[in-house]
């Protein structure tokens, strides 16, 4: 555990002392969000490139705490195979942050087109699933399929998983602290499951990235100073949706005996609770209007607590209980059918948002 503490704390420092120069900075170049459209809940203007910090602190981090291998002689073929894929991990995600970093960065500084920002997103699919090898091979138990999927299938499926998670996050950035947030409680949750699966690369990664946000947290809570801006929120979407791929595809029997029987794929979707309700009952509600799902409103689940007359700070804690309250249901259910596990987890997420809905909001 001394390695991803380091990193966890090497990263937290880096954003908790460079942000504030990053702010300045950010102000004398007028890279700031001007308050002004309907949509956007800030009063003042607001640096919109935080994402610059925690790309940084995570590559920093990453790099600095990642396992020396020279120093490692693998005695066993399980040790080899999990030596490669680490090192494999560790080289595309590098690759895939730097294309996303990039993109992320332009569209808030002077904006990217929509073609070239899903342009981007099939580029790093491509990576991560042709290049990278992760995939998802099956349902693990789910539904009562147990069989690996056509090459096709699974190629396919990874790539709109990422496709998902990356967006979802982007989605949910538009409260205080609600993205950091949630990426710092997701993240968290990954690191501590592949620490105890032996599987200390990406555990490493789950706690760099939490590290990262906590840091982030002291100047991106309410009232925040800086925002992430789409460089960050792509970063740590892409980097949850590693570790969701990576964890679906684990085997429980890595984990202690109490949670062998813990469906993979249902823990992996727990953790993730929020963005994919959240994004999931958007795109719907859009469907059915008619509109694109992509076209901007406040329908979201952030914007509903709020019209109930609560600030940033209550709603973004409401919603980290809610997050956590469905990972604790995901767990407590490790030694039922995977089926059941799944339908009591997603009942769970399903019906507490669906109450906000049916409760008549605050009216201003």
């Amino acid at each position: 555990m001394e390695t991803q503490v380091l990193g966890f704390i090497t990263a937290f420092f880096v954003v908790l002392l460079a942000t504030p120069s990053l702010i300045k900075v950010a102000k004398l170049k007028h890279l700031v969000d001007l308050p002004g459209d309907e949509r956007k809940l800030h009063k003042r203007s607001v640096p919109t490139i935080g994402g610059i910090i925690i790309f940084s602190a995570i590559f920093f981090s990453y790099a600095l705490w990642f396992r020396d291998y020279s120093l490692f002689i693998p005695t066993t073929k399980a040790a080899i195979a999990q030596m490669a894929q680490d090192v494999s991990d560790f080289k595309y995600l590098i690759a895939i942050l730097i294309i996303l970093f990039f993109v992320g960065i332009k569209d808030d500084i002077i904006g990217t087109a929509p073609m070239k920002k899903l342009m981007a997103h099939f580029i790093v699919g491509f990576i991560l699933v042709m290049m990278a090898g992760m995939k998802i091979t099956g349902m693990h138990g789910l539904f009562g399929i147990d069989k690996m999927f056509p090459e096709w299938a699974s190629a396919l499926l990874t790539m709109f998983v990422y496709i998902v998670i990356v967006n979802a996050f982007n989605l949910i950035d538009g409260v205080d602290g609600l993205a950091a947030g949630v990426g710092l409680i997701c993240s968290a949750a990954f690191g501590f499951l592949f620490y105890i699966a032996g599987d200390y690369a990406h555990s490493l990664l789950g706690f760099v990235l939490a590290g990262s946000l906590l840091g982030f947290l002291f100047f991106n809570f309410m009232p925040a100073r800086i925002f992430m801006g789409d460089s960050g929120s792509l970063t740590i979407g892409a980097i949850i949706s590693v570790l969701a791929i990576r964890l679906i595809e684990l085997d429980p029997a890595k984990l202690p005996h109490p949670l062998h029987g813990l469906s993979m794929p249902v823990v992996a979707m727990a953790i993730m609770a929020y963005p994919l309700v959240d994004t999931l009952r958007v795109f719907t509600v859009r469907a059915l209007r008619g509109q694109s799902p992509f076209s901007a409103d406040k329908n979201h689940l952030h914007h509903r607590l709020l019209r109930f007359g609560l600030n940033h700070a209550k709603t973004v804690f409401i919603i980290y209980g809610y997050n956590l309250a469905v990972i604790g249901v995901a767990l407590c259910t490790a030694t039922v059918d995977p089926t059941l596990s799944f339908i009591i987890a997603a009942l769970t997420a399903l019906a507490l948002p669906a109450i906000l809905f049916m409760i008549k909001p605050v009216k201003k």
